[in-house]
């Protein structure tokens, strides 16, 4: 799968609950030393690997991410680093966890600061440790919010709230952050990952692959689109749905009271955009 001395590990367990680890806890999983292209290879794994049913994303020890990697400070943001403008993006990973077509869990296992923050916000369901700090800082650093935040903290919480996290650079404490509303559950440390885990191990076991595929699809795109926009997508996607065999599986298995057994894949089974 992966070193034990990777910068990013990965484990996919026989339930198809992958698990993404930050691994870095000697700099509190602080974002560099080849982090962005290994989270980006194993999004893409996760999106294309019909096995990995759901993904859950934490750190090693006892932070989530510290946020960006500042031990040389004075040229933290010096662009020479990265070879220059031109390859440069604020995407910080360039295939986001909202676009990977499994339900994606932040198991925010302890602080999460300014990158680290917003790699969480792009996840679709996001545990927080009570214990932790957390804080999108970037304005208190001389950058501003990335991986998407200017959208996806918006769309969680309202323009009101997503200013007062995104342009105040502030820390809060786990009770502070679950005021805003994008945390779905606020728990004790310890309880984080295994909650994480028996949640994405309830999904990959209960839900069907292509239905949470679309469902998540049309959820993160439905901010853009008209009411009519959408009850057109939903009926384009029911139809599709419809004609696979899940449809049948999944009423037969439930009247039964047994475990369904999924046959549709989202590599075969993706619809056409014109379908």
């Amino acid at each position: 799968m992966s070193s034990e001395t990777d910068p990013v590990l990965f484990d996919l367990a026989d339930d198809g609950v992958a698990t993404i680890t930050l691994n870095r806890p000697e700099v509190l999983n602080a974002f560099g030393s080849g982090m962005p292209a290994l989270l980006e290879k194993y999004y893409r794994r996760c999106d294309t690997d019909d096995a990995v049913r759901a993904v859950v994303l934490t750190g090693a020890g006892r932070a989530f991410c510290s946020g960006a990697d500042m031990t040389d400070a004075a040229n933290t943001f010096d662009l020479t680093n990265i070879g220059g403008a031109n390859n440069f993006s604020a995407a910080a990973v360039d295939f986001p966890a909202f676009r990977v077509r499994k339900l994606m869990i932040a198991a925010v296992n302890g602080h999460a600061i300014g990158v680290g923050m917003t790699l969480a916000l792009q996840c679709d369901v996001r545990l927080f440790a009570r214990e932790g700090k957390y804080g999108t800082v970037q304005v208190r650093r001389g950058a501003m919010p990335d991986a998407y935040a200017h959208w996806t903290v918006s769309r969680a919480v309202g323009v009101a709230r997503a200013a007062e996290l995104l342009l105040t650079g502030q820390m809060f404490s786990g009770e502070e952050i679950e005021r805003f509303g994008v945390a779905s559950q606020v728990l004790p440390a310890a309880e984080v990952l295994p909650t994480a885990r028996a949640l994405a191990t309830d999904v990959a076991t209960h839900a069907a692959p292509l239905s949470v595929a679309l469902s998540k699809r049309l959820l993160w795109q439905a901010q853009s689109l008209s009411p009519e926009e959408v009850e057109r997508e939903e009926t384009r996607l029911h139809l599709h749905l419809f004609a696979q065999p899940d449809a049948i599986e999944g009423p037969v298995a439930f009247m039964q009271k047994r475990t369904p057994e999924w046959k549709s894949k989202v590599s075969r089974d993706w619809p056409d955009p014109e379908d």
